[in-house]
């Protein structure tokens, strides 16, 4: 008679996991587009402007950018 009885939920998912090919953990390190300051090693941070580090004010770029299509000269470490 017990083979007549349907099998439970959990007994097949049980069963369904027993079965399944176990693959391996492939690690590899973030691919990360995040410039970090070499000075204090914050992440640079675009609300404070791309030109310096808005936690010790490394400067990123030296130069002032000039005006242009979308940015404009005071809007360059903004």
């Amino acid at each position: 008679m017990d083979k007549d009885k349907p099998i439970s939920l959990v007994e097949r998912l049980k069963r369904i996991a027993l079965e399944q090919k176990r693959e391996s953990v492939a690690v590899k390190p973030a691919d990360s587009l995040i410039v970090q300051c070499p000075q204090c090693g914050a992440g640079r941070a675009k609300r404070d402007g791309l030109t310096k580090c808005a936690y010790c004010g490394y400067e990123f770029i030296a130069t002032q950018l000039s005006d242009g299509i979308i940015m404009k000269e005071e809007d360059n470490s903004k």
